[in-house]
């Protein structure tokens, strides 16, 4: 997880963040990034969106490729004449994996910039079964809980600090809820609107422990997810068999 002071409205210097990370340390198997990692949380989608094929898009595939791991932030991407809020997976194989955001922040008017994807999210990492959400999903259970099965809940997000509670204390739910890992990627600083972040990125167990709670400070925060251990915990404890079924469209 890399949580850092995004730079506003930036791409480059955001990208020239994340290569300089790379070339620093160990790559890992998934490296995460805050939502809207190359800009920050902007309404400004005519003016920073890019393509599919555009520049971002095309240097997570080329670092995935060179540092053989996998890399996924959501940024702005316009696809036929409509913007979104995309949670990118880069693979290190060229392939990519996206989940565009269905819940739109009301509240700053992300649904007056942006149109909300219709997807029920669930990706193949590996051997595991993610669901990608961001940020203001967090807020709506429903949503997870149509794509089971998965292991793997991950939160990409910019997560303002006077709500930052409500942040570490739903991650929580999702974990203790759907019984798997969740892993929620904030940033920290200040961004152009003058908003607050601190962070506070975490990964939550299966049972609903913290593994991680990360400060308010940048940093890199890393750990190995053991699935057979989830497994285990699943079959002990069969609660997701009695669970009410949710369907969407």
């Amino acid at each position: 997880m890399l949580q850092w002071d995004l730079t506003w409205q930036d791409p480059s210097a955001n990208r020239d963040h994340i290569s300089e990370f790379l070339k620093n340390n160990p790559a890992p198997e998934l490296l995460i990034l805050p939502e809207m990692f190359s800009t920050g949380f902007s309404m400004n989608a005519a003016s920073l969106a890019e393509s599919m094929s555009g520049p971002t898009v095309a240097f997570l595939s080329e670092n995935a490729a060179r540092y053989s791991t996998i890399i996924a932030g959501s940024l702005i991407i316009e696809e036929n004449n409509s913007y979104f809020n995309r949670f990118i997976f880069a693979f290190p194989d060229g392939s990519i994996q996206h989940y565009s955001k269905h819940h739109l922040f009301t509240l700053s008017g992300e649904d007056q910039s942006y149109t909300p994807g219709s997807e029920i999210p669930q990706l193949s990492v590996h051997s595991w079964k993610v669901c990608p959400q961001i940020c203001y999903d967090l807020r709506f259970p429903e949503w997870a809980r149509a794509a089971l099965p998965f292991d793997l809940l991950i939160y990409t997000a910019s997560w303002p600090e006077k709500r930052v509670e409500a942040w570490s204390a739903l991650l929580k739910a999702r974990a203790i809820e759907n019984q798997c890992y969740v892993i929620g990627v904030n940033r920290v600083g200040q961004d152009g609107n003058g908003l607050l972040y601190n962070g506070r990125s975490a990964v939550i167990q299966f049972d609903g422990e913290p593994i991680i709670q990360a400060s308010a400070e940048a940093g890199y925060f890393e750990l190995t997810l053991d699935k057979l251990a989830q497994d285990s915990f699943r079959k002990s404890l069969p609660f997701l068999q009695d669970r009410d079924p949710i369907t969407f469209g």
